[in-house]
C-alpha cells in the first residue's frame, strides 16, 4: 500500500529499473514539488542503489546555498526560469554522486502567479555528469490552474519522465 498516486509510483518504479539497468545513479533538485519526486523514488524497494540524493530547495536562498545557483541568475531571470532550473540540475549533479539530475521549479498556486508566469507554470532541466554545459534538456510547461496538488503531481510525473534513460536523446541547446 502507498499513499502516493499509482501512476506516480509506477513511473518511479520504471525510472529505478531502467536506471539500474543502465548502471547510473540519479538525483533530483526540487522546488515546487517539495520532495514529491524523491518520495516517489524512495517508495520503491531497493531504490538506494540508484537514487543518490534529493535536494528540496524551496526558498531562493536554499537554491544558492545547497545547489550553487548564482544569486544574480535568480534576480535576473527569476526562480521559475530555464536558467534557474538549469543551474539547479547542474548543481545537483556536482554536489552528489549522481550521473544525472533533474530540477523542477514552478508556481503551484493558488497564489504567486503573474501575467507572465501564471499559476501552473513549471520549468524543468536535466543535467548529466560530463555533458557540455552549453547543451541541456530543458522544458517549460503551462499546466494551468489544476489546484496545488494537481500542478505538483503533473510536475513530478514530468520530472520522472526526464530521469528515464530514453530522455538522454532529448539534449537540445539551452536558449
Amino acid at each position: 500500500m502507498t499513499i502516493l498516486p499509482d501512476k506516480l509510483v509506477e513511473l518511479a518504479q520504471r525510472v529505478i529499473e531502467e536506471n539500474r539497468a543502465a548502471g547510473r545513479r540519479i538525483s533530483v533538485a526540487e522546488s515546487c514539488t517539495g520532495g514529491l519526486v524523491s518520495a516517489a523514488l524512495t517508495e520503491i524497494a531497493g531504490s538506494s542503489d540508484v537514487f543518490d540524493a534529493g535536494f528540496i530547495t524551496y526558498a531562493d536562498g536554499s537554491k544558492t546555498a545547497l545547489l550553487g545557483v548564482a544569486q544574480d541568475v535568480i534576480e535576473t531571470f527569476g526562480a521559475v526560469s530555464l536558467a534557474t532550473a538549469w543551474a539547479m540540475a547542474h548543481g545537483a549533479v556536482e554536489r552528489s554522486g549522481s550521473d544525472v539530475a533533474v530540477a523542477i521549479t514552478g508556481i503551484a498556486g493558488p497564489g504567486g502567479g503573474s501575467e507572465k508566469k501564471p499559476v501552473g507554470t513549471v520549468v524543468f532541466a536535466r543535467a548529466r555528469r560530463g555533458d557540455d554545459p552549453e547543451h541541456a534538456v530543458t522544458d517549460h510547461r503551462q499546466f494551468g490552474d489544476l489546484g496545488r496538488s494537481g500542478v505538483r503531481l503533473q510536475a513530478a510525473l514530468c520530472a520522472l519522465e526526464l530521469l528515464l534513460p530514453s530522455a538522454d536523446s532529448l539534449a537540445i541547446p539551452t536558449p
